[in-house]
């Protein structure tokens, strides 16, 4: 009787320390999907600091965004605008000529880049909000990996 509960205390023991040492994982997995080193990787902490900091950052760059999408507005009626007008039509003439120097080559190569740049965390969002869905997390970090993965794929 004393070797069955000496065993089932042992096993108990270690059920703990592989659930602790499974959080401490999934929590080290998370992290390498965010980058160590990112703003955004206090988010899968539990620290309030943590989550201030990475929440300031993401308003100072929608700040950021904000001032630019204004000074992007067309006020054609303003002389002070940086719109380069691209149409030509000569005086002399009925017919406009688009002196643009974008092609079609140049988009793609925009596009390919992009896509290369913004991939790697695409898809490193989308693991942390499927990690998210696991059960065996706590609900805590199941909002906290959640919320991760979304700011990464925004």
């Amino acid at each position: 009787l004393s070797l069955y509960l000496f065993s089932n205390r042992k096993n108990s023991e270690n059920a703990v320390t592989t659930s602790t040492e499974r959080s401490e994982e999934d929590d080290k997995y998370a992290l390498s999907c965010i980058g160590n080193e990112s703003v955004y990787s206090y988010v899968v902490t539990d620290k309030v600091l943590g989550w201030l900091v990475a929440f300031a950052t993401l308003g100072m760059q929608v700040g950021l965004l904000f001032v630019f999408v204004i000074a992007s507005e067309v006020k054609l009626q303003d002389d002070k605008i940086d719109i380069q007008f691209t149409w030509k039509c000569p005086r002399d003439s009925f017919v406009c000529k688009d002196t643009a120097d974008l092609a079609g080559a140049g988009w793609f190569i925009f596009s390919v880049l992009m896509i290369a740049n913004l991939a790697k965390d695409m898809i490193s969002g989308f693991k942390l909000i499927y990690h998210s869905s696991k059960v065996r997390h706590p609900l805590g970090s199941r909002i906290r990996y959640f919320i991760g993965g979304t700011l990464l794929c925004s």
